[in-house]
């Protein structure tokens, strides 16, 4: 499928607490849920569009409340297994404001989302003026009072905007805190949203503020 296909104005929803989806990254999931198996089966013989939303803490399982900003993922990859499951890969095109539910047949939710306000993630990720050692500072003083590994040459290596947004996707952040950080208006943001919150976690930690 093309990274080009228009984006949809009927939107089919999958509710994950817990997870958000960036534009230009990787969300691997494992599908088993009925409604959400009749989705696939329906988005593989359309456009190929899902969006990926958190819902709200304390709200009805069953039907959860829903954050407004969520991210619309592009299907790249759908197999089957023996026991009837899904594994997908979802990449990254946009994220939309959930403007209002539609009332459908489907037995899962469909939004009409409002692409406007992020117009810029279908452009090339910019690349934030960052002080790449003050971001693994505080990376690796989180990770060691986490007790977490990473690869740090990656991270080294890995361009700030790139690091940061699957930091946002990946790394054990709250729910609150990966919203905000999905919210963040670009990546300069993100990355000041990031270091803000890896320094208050340290300093929690550590008994008192970080230098």
């Amino acid at each position: 499928m093309s990274q080009n296909l228009p984006l949809p104005d009927q939107l089919p929803l999958f509710p994950l607490g817990g997870a958000i989806l960036l534009p230009g990254e990787i969300l691997p999931l494992n599908v088993f849920e009925p409604r959400y198996l009749n989705m696939l089966d329906d988005v593989r013989r359309g456009g190929g569009h899902i969006g990926i939303i958190q819902t709200r803490p304390g709200s009805d399982p069953g039907h959860p409340e829903l954050a407004v900003i969520g991210g619309v993922g592009r299907l790249k990859q759908c197999q089957e297994t023996e026991d009837g499951r899904y594994l997908i890969t979802l990449v990254g095109v946009s994220r939309f404001r959930l403007e209002r539910e539609i009332a459908t047949k489907t037995p899962y939710r469909v939004a009409e989302p409002d692409y406007t306000p992020f117009r810029d993630d279908l452009l090339p990720r910019r690349e934030p003026d960052a002080d790449r050692e003050r971001l693994l500072q505080l990376l690796q003083a989180w990770f060691q009072a986490e007790q977490l590994t990473a690869d740090w040459r990656s991270l080294r290596d890995a361009p700030i905007a790139v690091l940061v947004d699957q930091l946002s996707m990946n790394a054990p952040f709250p729910a609150r805190d990966r919203q905000a950080l999905l919210e963040a208006p670009d990546s300069a943001a993100r990355l000041d949203l990031m270091q803000a919150l890896l320094a208050a976690r340290i300093a929690d930690s550590a008994d008192g503020p970080i230098q």
